[in-house]
This record gives C-alpha cells, sequence and structure tokens, in this order.
C-alpha cells in the first residue's frame, strides 16, 4: 500500500512540474538567431546536406559526446547489476531452444537488419539517421540472434574491444578537430567534398560510423547481460 502511495504522489509531482509546459506552451512561427544561423551557414560550412546532422556531430559536438557517455554509464550500470556469480554459469544450459521457425527467419533477417544499421550510419552525413539509429538497428539484429539462438555464445572480448575502440577513436576524432580546424569535433579536419555525395561533409561519415559501432556494441551488450541474467550463454 505505501509503495503504491509513494508511486501516485510521484506521478502527481511530475504531472505538476510538466503541467505548466504542457499549459502555456505556444508555438514559435519562426527561428531564433541561433536556428538561422544554423539554416543558413550549415550547409556551406560543414557540406553535410542532413542539417540535423551538422548541428549534431559538429555545432553542438559536446551534447552528442555527453550522450555518448550517459549510454556507456548506462551499459556499465547494467552490467554490475547483472553480473553473474561464476557458480551460476551452468544453468544456462537448461534454456530451452527456439522453434526452427524463429530460427529460419533470424537467418534471414539477421544479415539484412545489420545491413541497413550499417546503411543508416553511413548515409547520417545525406539522409535522416545517423550513428544513434544506426546503432540501434544493429542491436536490434543482436536482440533477434539471442531471441532465436537462447544458446549462442557472444564474445564480450570482442564487444568491449568494438565499444572502446570505436570511443577512444571517436575522442580522437574530436580533438583533431581542435588541433586542425575550428573546435572539438569539428569535421573540416577533411575535405568537405562535392556536396550530396556519400564522400562529403568532411569527417562527419567517420564520426557517424564510430558512433554507430558504439552505440550497437553497448546495447548489445546490455541485451546480453540481460539474456546472461536470465539463464543464456555469453563468454
Amino acid at each position: 500500500m505505501i509503495k503504491r502511495v509513494a508511486v501516485i504522489v510521484t506521478l502527481l509531482l511530475v504531472a505538476a512540474i510538466f503541467s505548466d509546459l504542457l499549459l502555456n506552451y505556444t508555438e514559435q512561427p519562426v527561428l531564433g538567431r541561433l536556428g538561422e544561423y544554423y539554416a543558413a551557414k550549415g550547409p556551406s560550412e560543414l557540406g553535410a546536406a542532413n542539417l540535423v546532422t551538422s548541428v549534431i556531430v559538429t555545432y553542438r559536438g559536446l551534447d552528442t559526446l555527453g550522450e555518448v557517455t550517459v549510454l556507456f554509464i548506462s551499459a556499465a550500470g547494467v552490467g554490475l547489476l547483472l553480473r553473474r556469480r561464476r557458480d551460476e554459469a551452468d544453468s544456462r544450459e537448461t534454456r530451452p531452444a527456439a522453434s526452427e521457425i524463429v530460427q529460419t527467419a533470424a537467418q534471414l533477417l539477421i544479415p539484412m537488419v545489420f545491413l541497413f544499421g550499417i546503411y543508416v550510419f553511413i548515409n547520417g552525413h545525406l539522409t535522416p539517421g545517423g550513428g544513434f539509429q544506426g546503432g540501434a538497428i544493429i542491436a536490434s539484429g543482436i536482440m533477434l540472434l539471442v531471441l532465436s539462438q537462447p544458446l549462442a555464445a557472444l564474445s564480450h572480448r570482442v564487444i568491449g574491444m568494438t565499444e572502446s575502440l570505436s570511443g577512444f577513436t571517436y575522442v580522437v576524432v574530436g580533438v583533431l578537430g581542435i588541433v586542425l580546424a575550428g573546435g572539438f569535433l569539428d569535421n573540416r579536419i577533411m575535405a568537405l567534398g562535392r556536396f550530396g555525395t556519400l564522400f562529403s561533409a568532411g569527417a562527419i561519415p567517420i564520426i557517424y560510423i564510430l558512433i554507430g559501432l558504439k552505440v550497437g556494441a553497448e546495447l548489445g551488450s546490455v541485451l546480453d547481460r540481460f539474456r546472461s541474467a536470465a539463464g543464456g550463454q555469453s563468454r
């Protein structure tokens, strides 16, 4: 009873906090000064056809670094909370295998899911998408693998190395922006190329590839931790 009352009180407090925003929200018909600058200067300064990419990756690159850091902390927290004792490792052999239909469908879909995720973060500077979206799609492929093959072994070493190397390289690219260009994660450390083509927007495609690999590895690690806690297999 006390827990229910606490939950209700918490929900009422959250509703009170956001009620002013909900009741007094007014749409801004024009862009602010900063938004106007992004819209007017973004394509010519950074060479990305997707203006959202220019804002997220370069103009507000430190915010993106913070988001990646939060995701890393979340993955590390899940791994800590769901860490299993070694004497529980043998219990995972009791998990039943998925049906043959699910396994066959997964074999067909998983390569396409991974390929689509790679496409999304490689083309993030041209079309809607990017590193976070592509990484989430790759993680969904890992989830499909876990569901179809409960006893399949995922290498924590490979996942950890992918996450660590992509994160480290991401920071290196960001620092190179300070040294060679105008600031952290400035994509102009490379030639901008021809606007609207795959090899354009300077270092943004590389940055999105690194973010996609990092996000996919971290979310995949979270899924595998949940599977391990429920009795799956990992190594």
